[in-house]
């Protein structure tokens, strides 16, 4: 009978643990990538743990380790966007009752970022931060429209579209995934003057160097989860599209 006590105290043992983790520490606030983290920070929060490593090429994809678990189940405030691998377990097992949970829309144009800004600080109650990155995008949509890019066929990949038709490119057409046959045919005649890819979901990468059209890579999720990551994203996103016009 010993034995069996002992046997159940110990399988019992890690569940214990962790809510006894959960309970006594809190994490304050949360979000899911580097993407959602800098929405956070022009919403005016400054302190933010984030879940999937900035360093991943596609963060969306992380899986949550047992520490995220309790990160996560101890938060205050948990921001995601909800297409997030996590989510499915975070919403089927990651219960608490002192967590709010704000879901976003992301997308790097200047009205999305600071709606979804404002969205955020209404539950949080701090102040947005935005002006100076609307400001950003301004100035380069008038370099943009300076140099005559606006003019230019643009070929993008549909996540970046956003961002591309917020500084007012030219966009000939999308794509997504792998290439069709068509649209593989029109890159290589020569269809569209500069071609803009997903770095965190490349599509163009067997086609480099063969149609003759440039391709630039931009992304979407900052290098970094810090404030003014995604700034520095979007700043270094249009200068590799100025610089093919320098």
């Amino acid at each position: 009978m010993r034995k069996i006590l002992v046997s159940l105290f110990v399988l019992m043992l890690p569940s214990f643990v962790f809510a006894q983790a959960a309970s006594e520490q809190s994490s304050g606030f949360v979000a899911s990538t580097s993407w959602t983290a800098s929405y956070a920070y022009l919403a005016g929060v400054d302190d933010i743990t984030v879940i999937a490593p900035s360093s991943l090429r596609h963060p969306p994809e992380y899986e949550l380790t047992a520490s995220d678990i309790v990160t996560v189940q101890s938060a205050d405030f948990f921001v995601s966007a909800g297409y997030e691998r996590m989510m499915s377990t975070i919403q089927e097992s990651i219960e608490s009752d002192r967590r709010t949970d704000i879901h976003i829309s992301t997308g790097n144009s200047r009205q999305n970022i600071a709606a979804q800004a404002e969205y955020i600080a209404s539950f949080t109650g701090t102040i947005p931060r935005y002006d100076d990155y609307v400001d950003m995008v301004d100035s380069f949509i008038t370099r943009i429209d300076e140099k005559g890019i606006d003019e230019v066929s643009v070929y993008c990949q549909t996540m970046l579209l956003p961002l591309a038709q917020d500084l007012g490119l030219n966009i000939a057409g999308t794509f997504q995934g792998q290439l069709t046959a068509s649209q593989i045919e029109a890159v290589m005649n020569g269809t569209y003057d500069v071609i803009i890819d997903n770095y965190h979901s490349p599509s163009m990468a067997a086609l480099e160097g063969q149609g003759g059209t440039p391709v630039i890579q931009w992304r979407n999720f900052p290098e970094t989860a810090a404030p003014g990551a995604l700034e520095e994203m979007v700043r270094q996103n249009v200068e590799s599209l100025l610089e093919l016009y320098d």
